[in-house]
């Protein structure tokens, strides 16, 4: 049976930037991407049913034959999976009015699936992890690590902690892969776990504290303090202070500064000192730019930080203001705190913003992604152009520069 992850058009939007460079399904809470979990769980490959200009990066697979869809907002647990699995031809499972998943004897009738074609409907039992928001991401990670660290270790003896000189607290806690290499480091598992991907490396100085996740090759620089429900992304390289949030995949927080209550996507760079407000002076609940809505909305959360999109960068010295959305493809710098919300392809900072034009902003991403030994091929290209040209209407200096009694900059 195939396994299709689909990206429900009522949430989709609602999780940008994030989901304009990636299906709903590959983003990542916990240790774990959600599609990975339920790879693991079902024990079996997953396929994408996500938006067609990512379908060349993110296939659907077959399309032939028996499906299971499923929902790819939806964060599966043990008591989900036997529901989904219990599933019989013809049959979809909902939470309330959404559509959690479904069993397809064809495959190809996935489309009038989405649209209430399913022919007997069961309710899910029990309470449902859906990432529907953003900032459900940071929120949920602390619970999410601890599920996914029960998944992938369970019936598995951790590599063991060779360090003389590194201080290890609940070590029953702490699971290391192999190739992990750890100096002089404090790791405090006490209040959740501390997972150590393969190959990653710890420094010395470095504080950290569960629940975590440092995911496969990802770097822990020297002094790093770790303050708990943190992911650190595969391949990510991160320093300073982290307090619930998650890096996604190839993206460097490197120095000191502070990051709380955020979420970066892949391949972007916090320049050193680079420091985010999660909390207002006020302490009045955080508004966020939705692109969904086209405004600020109001997340009703106290700590809230940074949403990043993929390939954005700052400078050193960024001070980024409580709730504050940047794009994909962003390049920022300057003195005082920039907008609110920063959109794709912007170049600058408090004191405005042009256009960071597509063939520049691809110069930078295939020199990042070359030092990783990835290219930057015509897939990821591809997605680039789509987001630009879908962006366009957010750059409002863009329209403005038409108009010869507008200003050409934001303040």
């Amino acid at each position: 049976m195939h396994i299709l992850l689909f990206d429900d058009p009522a949430i989709q939007p609602n999780l940008l930037p994030f989901t304009f460079t990636r299906p709903v399904a590959a983003l990542r809470c916990g240790i774990l991407t959600i599609a990975e979990k339920w790879q693991h769980h079902l024990q079996q490959p997953v396929h994408y049913l996500t938006q067609p200009h990512l379908r060349e990066k993110f296939p659907a697979g077959p399309t032939e034959g028996p499906a299971l869809v499923i929902n790819g907002a939806v964060c599966p647990d043990e008591k989900l999976i036997e529901q989904v699995q219990a599933l019989q031809p013809g049959e979809a499972l909902l939470s309330e009015e959404l559509l959690v998943a479904a069993y397809l004897p064809d495959a190809s009738e996935v489309a009038e699936l989405i649209q209430d074609g399913y022919r007997d409907v069961r309710q899910a039992k029990g309470s449902l992890t859906i990432i529907s928001q953003p900032w459900h991401l940071f929120q949920q990670n602390g619970a999410q690590i601890r599920q996914d660290f029960a998944l992938l270790t369970k019936g598995r003896q951790s590599q063991p902690v060779n360090d003389a000189y590194t201080i290890v607290y609940g070590a029953e806690n702490i699971f290391i892969e192999e190739g992990v290499k750890i100096r002089a480091a404090i790791l405090n598992a006490e209040d959740g776990p501390i997972y150590l991907g393969k190959d990653v490396q710890v420094h010395e100085g470095a504080v950290l504290k569960g629940p975590l996740a440092v995911c496969e090759a990802a770097h822990v620089n020297v002094g790093a303090k770790l303050r708990g429900d943190n992911t650190v992304g595969p391949y990510c390289r991160v320093g300073g202070e982290m307090a619930n949030s998650i890096l996604m995949a190839y993206s460097n927080k490197g120095h000191e500064g502070y990051l709380g209550n955020s979420v970066v996507g892949q391949w972007c760079n916090l320049g050193a000192d680079t420091n985010t407000s999660n909390l207002k002076n006020n302490y009045a609940p955080v508004k966020i730019w939705s692109h969904a809505a086209g405004r600020f909305v109001n997340t009703g959360l106290q700590f809230c930080g940074l949403m990043m999109g993929d390939h954005s960068k700052c400078a050193i010295n960024t001070m980024f203001n409580t709730g504050t959305v940047v794009g994909v493809g962003a390049n920022i710098f300057g003195a005082g705190f920039p907008r609110n919300f920063v959109p794709s392809f912007s170049w600058g900072g408090s004191a405005g913003f042009e256009t960071f034009r597509l063939p520049k902003a691809g110069e930078v991403a295939e020199r990042v992604m070359s030092r990783r030994n990835l290219p930057y091929d015509q897939p990821e290209q591809d997605i680039m152009a789509y987001v630009y040209e879908a962006t366009a209407k957010d750059r409002v200096w863009e329209r403005a520069a038409g108009n010869s009694t507008a200003p050409i900059v934001i303040e």
